[in-house]
This record gives C-alpha cells, structure tokens and sequence, in this order.
C-alpha cells in the first residue's frame, strides 16, 4: 500500500502557522497543521491584543487564535497534535518524525515554530503570565499607562523595552543581576538618560506578586553587591530582600527559536538558532530556506519585529511561495518502492 504524500504540512500554529494554512487552503492544497505542544504560540499568553488590523475594540489572543483556526478549517486545512522532532529533509519527499511517534511525508513544509521567550523562573510567573507579566512591551504597554514597571534584563532588547514603556508608565526600573549592561553603548545611554528609567544594579526578580483578576501588584527583589544575588539567595546567603509595588513586570532576556529539529537538516540557522531564507542579500524576497521545499514564517525566522502581524503578513508569504514552488515541480506519484519519481513540466 502506497504511505499517502502530503502537498504541505505546516508546523507550527501560532498566527504565522495559521495565516500560511488559510491561504494554502484556499489554493487547494489541502495543508495539515502540526499545534505543537503549545497550539497557538505566545498569542494565546497575551489577554488583549490592541494593534493587530481590523480589531479596532481589541480581541483576545486566544479569541484570535482560535478565529484563524476556524477561518484556515472553514477552506479546508487539517489540525493535528503534535511536534516535530527530527526531519530528513534531504530526500523526496521530505520526511518528518512527530512527537505522537508517527511519520508524516510531504513535498513541502512551512516552518512557523515561533520562538519563545525565556523566562526568568520568578515565584507566580506561572500564573499571572499575560496578567500584567509580559514578555512584549511592543504589546502590552498601552495597558500600563501611569504604572510603575519592572524590565528585567540587561541587553539592548531590555533597553528598547524600557524606552518604549517610558511612554506609558510614571516609573521604569531596569532589573539587572550585573552592575554593566550587555546592551550596545548607544541604547544604553538612551537609557540611562531618560529621566523616567532608572536601574536596580546587581539585582533579580525572585517573585512577583498579584492574581488574575487584580494583575501584578507587587515584586520581591534581591540584591547583593557582588552581582547573580538569586544563586545566593537560594543558596541561603545573606541578600538584601526588597518588596516593591508594581503594576506590570516585563521580561527582556531573550528568545529562542524552536528550531531543534532543523539543526541537522539542511535549513540554514544562524548562531542564535534562527531560520536563514535563502536569499542572503534580501531576506524579505522570498520565504524559502536552503532546504528544497522547505518554508519558514513568524518568529523563528524574525528576530527583529516578532509582532503578530508580521508574523501573519509572513504567514500569507511562504503560502505563495510554496504554492508557486509546488507549481514548478512536478512530481509523479509514489511507485511500488515508496520513492517519488520526478519529471519535467509539461
């Protein structure tokens, strides 16, 4: 019996996933969607979302989330749980092994994993994530107008946080467990010379404080001269412990790419474990990776705006690219060997 080929598996199902499978759909080509193991990406961790199109009063993450899987069902795409884990993306058809322990394969593939933000480990972030805890100030800044908030970390994404959030809240404290930023010298000046940014040096968050239906409230902070105060603190050392009264608590510290299954594959990653498209001198021309037939949309390729809407403007791209792709290769059916045979066009 012939393994049944797939035209295009997505992975992934965040709003990039989400927007690549109702287009895929509406060009008939019948997309199967992974969820992975957190269906719907960082999305679905924030309760409003403000600026993205067409939603002039706000909509929920999850309520938005949930509106593109029903649009991308409505024309035809397929949802199934699960992950990849490992893929050979060096023969035809691509193979890929998933987390259920099944094997899918496929012409093409769209990767839109995302990248999730690291977070710090702080008592109560568990719960009150998207409950005035964020990691995105880009998203969730708006909702802290006149706040004090807290910025952990000490990189040039914790200084474009900090500025950004300066906009909306009376006070910003830089949370850094060193005394000297990572940050680039220019944006560590900016910040440093905004009156509304200050910093908390040598210093870590180990709790914060608040509910669902009250939002943060609070954080408890330590500190030790000699810097990493939190490895001591659990550690029983003597640190300085301070209680604080925050409206909001934003994480910089970073993100990463879920992209270890790429790793041994023929998809170009950067250092940071980002997905390189194909064409070096314009990463915005085309969504293609150096893998034949492999795709990549959202965060896991886009490590400068990581917004939902470009991530579905991203989304709609490897859609078209791959629809072109496909229409380029043409590819005969399974023979009795399970190998693809392949022919010019016609």
């Amino acid at each position: 019996m012939t393994e049944e080929v797939r035209d295009l598996v997505v992975a992934g199902s965040g709003v990039a996933g989400l927007s690549a499978a109702v287009y895929a759909a509406r060009a008939d080509l019948d997309p199967l969607v992974l969820e992975g193991d957190e269906p719907g990406g960082q999305l679905t961790l924030t309760t409003d979302v403000e600026n993205y199109l067409g939603f002039p009063e706000g909509v929920g993450g999850m309520e938005l989330i949930q509106r593109g899987k029903e649009q991308a069902e409505q024309f035809g795409a397929e949802f199934q749980h699960g992950s990849i884990e490992s893929a050979d993306l060096d023969g035809r058809p691509l193979s890929l092994s998933l987390s259920t322990g099944e094997t899918l394969r496929t012409r093409a593939l769209i990767v839109a994993t995302g990248a999730s933000a690291r977070w710090v480990g702080a008592e109560g972030e568990d719960e009150l994530m998207g409950y005035g805890l964020s990691t995105c100030a880009t998203c969730d800044g708006a909702f802290h107008r006149g706040d004090d908030v807290l910025v952990v970390g000490g990189g040039d994404s914790a200084m474009e946080e900090a500025l950004f959030l300066a906009k909306f809240a009376d006070s910003v404290t830089v949370v850094h467990r060193r005394d000297e930023l990572r940050a680039s010298e220019i944006m560590a000046d900016r910040a440093r010379d905004h009156e509304d940014v200050e910093f908390a040096w040598n210093t870590e968050l180990v709790a914060i404080d608040g509910s669902q239906e009250d939002g943060v409230t609070g954080a408890t902070l330590v500190s030790h001269p000699e810097g990493h105060p939190a490895e001591k603190y659990e550690a029983g050392e003597d640190v300085e412990v301070e209680e604080v009264d925050v409206g909001g608590v934003f994480y910089a510290i970073g993100h990463e790419p879920n992209t270890g299954f790429l790793r041994d594959t023929p998809v170009d990653l950067d250092d940071d474990g980002y997905v390189r498209t194909a064409d070096a001198d314009d990463a915005w021309a085309t969504t293609a990776t150096a893998a034949d037939g492999v795709f990549a949309a959202g965060d896991v390729m886009d490590r400068e705006y990581q917004q939902a809407v470009t991530a579905a403007g991203m989304g709609s791209m490897a859609a078209l690219d791959v629809e072109e792709w496909l229409e380029s290769e043409v590819a005969a059916p399974a023979d009795s060997t399970g190998s693809i045979a392949t022919e010019a066009d016609d």
